[in-house]
């Protein structure tokens, strides 16, 4: 074959995962054949996820959408006729244009992480809604809570360097599951544990992480604040303090001491379910071990008290001073790192009539609640992109029953017909990574990466960029920055002006596929203090939280739906469950394709022998699980692997290929969190029977 007809383009993936790795493409007569990672890009190493290492079989997947659609039947049949672009860009743009002339907020965008793409995700769409005067959405489902309150102690969305973790001595996995979820992370935590470091995996669930580490300690769901608050009682009472780091580099530690006086690990033994001595050796070791380091991750983000549960684990690190080491303190998401220019991107200053139309905010977590009780004004369009909120939205029921108003005008811009595409009225084809430009920055590690188109679009499909180009040209946008193309839109993507950004060009983007930030190597961002918080410190009292109505102390906030701080609710529903995710899945991309539905089988319940045995539940037993929101079913996994009182469904099925119509959402509550504004996925009582 000719050099001609085979090529490698290089590409970053664009799934919701801290590794965002370097791809390479390699295209034969215009037709991807392989898919690798980036050998020479450090993070990457040549190696990806079992996912994307399949990924050719989503993105020539026999059920991609290839051509735009009408809606023909019921909202949620799924029934659609095939129609021309001009007719589905028309139809859009006279409805948009009806709603907007009596009040442009009834109109919602609604997207997430479906890319994590700054040009895809985070630019034309922005500009377009914005120029609209539509509502704005709060994007909120995932990590809100958490980066509230580390935002209020620590100050920016950076935490330790990652590929530093190589030297700690000590690393506590909390709240996370790398193994799955973080897996070219895990590979630096591997080579810490071969150099000699202890790893300690504190989540409910005894995970394939937690089978991997040296010490597993399992937490009632939701107790994670109290944990802390503990190990800093003990920290405090046995002065495994640096002091001199203490004096310098935090606020407020006079006032944490007294607060935390109580907070013994007698106490948060009967919070947490663990015995005081384990949370007593848990934080002597944290403090007599450097470095130490704290990878957190968004499992305990998604309870009543996460934020103030992150702020509390975020102090940790100041007490003992592991901030002045590589290898020390504490990592949730380096993403701050990254100057990005929302403003270029996003343009919020073409929201054009402020004064007669003041901008609306619509938290994404309370879609249900937001399409069913009607604001002012009442919501009667949405726009869905880059994510399937009918499946991945807390209280579906709730959220399903918004989709079916007749009376609402949806658009769908998607790979595939899912559980929310059923309910469009105008179905859009989008394209796959493969098919589209790009550029990236990361949650997990200091190198922004490029994604260059590697084939054509298969039949009809437009990118997210390409779509509102024409739907601002119909709506009559006549501004030059609504044709700006997707390499424009890339080479405004980060700030060129701040010094992190320095050597971050297009052109090496493009020529390396891949380039790490301006940051020293290691980077250590606290040694010297430099909080990015109002003091500069540490705050172990801060102002902020005080200002918004919040302790601004670290305190102790129960769950909403626990035995002990619920239990009439307790007495109908018993079993905390909680909804990590499916090792085969990734939110619910992947989850329709036959490879990972095979491997996952069908939707489990993990569940404890003791209370298998209390309801005569057999391995392999058909389940119905269920609240006073909803039930779904799913198979019986009989298992010591979780504690006594709390089971989990990893999660998220499609609800049309999960067995009864229904997933994991029927059941969780859209609550918000203490901070944030996030749902409570995993703060949810259930009760568990045979079907």
């Amino acid at each position: 074959m000719s050099a001609i007809d085979s090529k490698v383009v290089k590409a970053a993936c664009p799934h919701d995962c801290p590794d965002t790795c370097a791809m390479e493409i390699t295209v034969e007569q215009g037709r991807a054949v392989r898919v690798r990672g980036a050998e020479k890009m450090p993070f990457t190493n040549g190696s990806l996820c079992t996912k994307v290492s399949h990924y050719l079989e989503r993105v020539y997947s026999d059920q991609r959408l290839l051509y735009p659609m009408k809606r023909i039947g019921r909202k949620g049949e799924g029934r659609f006729e095939r129609i021309t672009w001009d007719e589905a860009l028309n139809t859009i743009a006279a409805k948009f244009r009806e709603i907007a002339a009596d009040d442009p907020r009834a109109i919602l965008p609604y997207s997430y992480a479906g890319t994590m793409g700054l040009v895809q995700g985070e630019s034309m769409d922005r500009r377009f809604f914005h120029r609209l005067g539509a509502s704005l959405l709060d994007r909120t489902i995932c990590a809100s809570a958490g980066a509230a309150g580390w935002k209020a102690t620590v100050g920016a969305a950076v935490g330790a360097d990652p590929e530093a973790l190589v030297d700690a001595r000590l690393i506590l996995i909390w709240g996370g599951n790398p193994v799955v979820s973080n897996v070219h992370g895990w590979r630096y935590m591997q080579e810490a544990k071969r150099r000699g470091a202890r790893l300690i995996c504190i989540d409910p669930r005894r995970t394939d992480t937690a089978k991997k580490c040296h010490q597993h300690v399992a937490p009632l769901p939701g107790t994670d604040g109290a944990l802390a608050l503990a190990m800093m009682q003990v920290l405090i009472a046995e002065n495994l303090l640096d002091h001199d780091y203490i004096a310098q580099h935090t606020i407020g530690f006079d006032a944490l001491a007294e607060r935390v006086r109580e907070h013994t690990p007698e106490w948060a033994a009967s919070v947490t379910g663990l015995d005081a001595e384990v949370i007593r050796s848990l934080a002597r070791e944290y403090g007599r071990a450097q470095p130490s380091m704290i990878r957190l991750n968004y499992g305990l983000n998604r309870c009543a008290g996460a934020g103030m549960a992150v702020r509390n684990i975020a102090c940790l690190p100041a007490l003992t001073g592991a901030w002045r080491h590589a290898a020390g303190g504490a990592l949730l998401s380096v993403s701050g790192n990254f100057p990005k220019d929302v403003r270029a991107l996003a343009r919020p200053d073409l929201y054009p009539d402020a004064e007669r139309f003041p901008p609306r905010t619509i938290n994404m977590s309370n879609i249900g609640e937001a399409l069913l009780k009607a604001g002012e004004p009442p919501l009667r369009a949405i726009y869905v992109y880059n994510s399937n909120p009918v499946a991945v939205a807390p209280n579906s029921n709730e959220v399903r029953a918004g989709f079916a108003r007749e009376d609402l005008f949806c658009v769908v811009h998607e790979l595939f017909q899912t559980d929310t595409a059923d309910y469009a009225d105008i179905l859009l084809p989008a394209t796959s990574q493969l098919e589209h430009r790009d550029v990236h920055g990361s949650y997990g590690h200091a190198y922004a990466v490029s994604n260059e188109p590697a084939i054509a679009p298969l039949g009809e499909a437009k990118p997210n960029t390409e779509v509102f180009r024409l739907l601002a040209a119909r709506m009559g946008f006549s501004e030059a920055l609504f044709s700006e193309t997707d390499d424009e839109l890339a080479s405004q993507a980060f700030n060129r002006d701040d010094p992190r950004a320095f050597g971050v060009t297009p052109e090496a983007l493009k020529a390396q596929g891949w380039v790490r930030l301006n940051l020293p190597r290691p980077s250590v961002p606290y040694a010297q203090g430099a909080f990015r918080t109002p003091s500069g410190k540490c705050e172990f009292y801060a102002e902020t939280l005080a200002a918004q109505g919040h302790d601004p102390l670290p305190a102790w906030t129960p769950p909403a739906e626990s035995v002990s701080s619920n239990p009439a609710l307790a007495q109908r529903y018993p079993l905390a469950l909680i909804t990590p995710p499916a090792r085969n899945f990734l939110n619910t991309s992947f989850a329709n394709l036959p490879r990972f539905v095979q491997q996952e089988g069908s939707p489990k319940l993990e569940i404890h022998p003791q209370d298998a045995a209390k309801r005569a539940i057999s391995d392999g037993d058909r389940v119905r699980i269920s609240n006073d929101r909803g039930a779904f079913h799913a198979r019986a996994v009989v298992t010591e692997d979780i504690r006594a009182g709390v089971v989990v469904s990893p999660s998220v099925w499609w609800q049309k290929l999960s067995g009864d119509g229904e997933n994991a959402n029927a059941v969780t509550s859209s609550a918000l969190t203490d901070m944030g504004g996030g749902p409570i996925f995993y703060d949810c009582l259930v009760e568990v029977l045979p079907v």
